[in-house]
């Protein structure tokens, strides 16, 4: 294994997400009781953007163009459009959607489905859903729902733990003392979010959130110790299910001829899922507590956020007062 994987995010495992048709009609979380109409033949297709689509401008102007990777939204204003038109305007409009392709079809308030469209469905094997819900409450579940489900996500190796309310990613190479430096926070009080592989998920514009796997919650490994269970030596207050991650420490062996920052004013940063987040360098060496000067950092963290940096202001201070002197 590769030590130094894990402080790399080009190394990780980043997954690309979609939805099938089949899955988002069962999904219960959607809370739409979608009923499939027809299109049976086409409940593999994927779903692959949170974002819909509605058909309006197309179908009165025959123009626009449709992303076959979102759902498609049919109101009571677009059924209202096509019941204005005679019935060689309707087969028109409709028919020319025939050169897209369209992965589902969601009809509000179970409006009448024109026959056309249902002949469309069964030439292009389009599945044809129906809700109850108004068009406007169907476009924030579903939204809502693909977002959740589609976020793009990728997994690490590290620790999270959260620190003062402070979801706090530690990376390193291997063996350098990640869960040991865990445990120890654990012990003054933190709790544990995820030991050795951490799930990162992009939520928003620029929230990024760990959790750990399904498999090993609330695990912990220890060399010499073995696996042990967080949860159950010191209670369900000292494990998270989930964290927002706020900022990295990434923990590296001490080099005696290398130069470390020593007034906390250098700053750098770490890219995950295109989302920069602050990065603390910490070297380990013997002697070092590696966990008080994590608890540390984030002390450090809520401060600069409340705008306030003890070195900045200390070398402030100190030109303010060679320039008294000099005047």
């Amino acid at each position: 294994m590769d030590h130094n994987q894990d402080l790399n995010p080009d190394n990780s495992q980043q997954r690309a997400k979609a939805v099938s048709v089949r899955e988002f009609i069962t999904a219960q979380s959607l809370d739409l009781d979608l009923e499939l109409v027809q299109g049976e033949d086409g409940l593999d297709k994927e779903i692959q953007s949170p974002r819909i689509q509605k058909l309006g401008l197309m179908l009165a102007s025959f123009i626009g163009t449709i992303d076959p990777d979102r759902v498609v939204i049919i109101g009571r204003s677009e059924l209202n459009y096509l019941g204005t038109l005679d019935a060689a305007a309707r087969e028109a409009a409709i028919q020319q959607l025939k050169k897209y392709s369209m992965c589902c079809i969601v009809v509000t308030k179970k409006s009448v489905i024109p026959k056309e469209l249902l002949e469309l469905s069964k030439e292009e094997k389009i599945p044809i859903l129906w809700t109850s819900a108004l068009s406007s409450i169907a476009i924030i579940k579903i939204t809502e729902y693909l977002e959740r489900r589609l976020a793009p996500e990728m997994t690490i190796h590290g620790v999270l733990i959260e620190i003062f309310g402070l979801g706090v990613l530690v990376l390193g190479p291997s063996g350098i003392g990640k869960s040991e430096c865990a445990l120890e926070l654990v012990l003054k009080g933190h709790r544990l979010v995820a030991d050795d592989y951490v799930q990162l998920t992009h939520h928003g514009a620029d929230r990024l959130s760990g959790e750990g796997g399904k498999v090993l919650k609330h695990h912990m490994e220890l060399r010499g110790l073995g696996i042990i269970n967080i949860k159950e030596l010191f209670g369900i207050s000292a494990t998270g299910a989930s964290q927002n991650i706020d900022f990295v420490v990434r923990l590296e062996r001490w080099k005696p001829d290398a130069e470390y920052d020593r007034l906390g004013v250098e700053r750098s940063s770490i890219d995950f899922l295109g989302i920069s987040l602050p990065v603390i360098n910490i070297p380990v060496a013997p002697g070092r507590n590696v966990a008080t000067l994590i608890e540390v950092a984030a002390r450090i963290h809520l401060l600069r956020h409340r705008g306030y940096q003890s070195s900045t202001e200390k070398l402030f201070k100190e030109d303010e007062r060679q320039a008294d002197e000099t005047v």
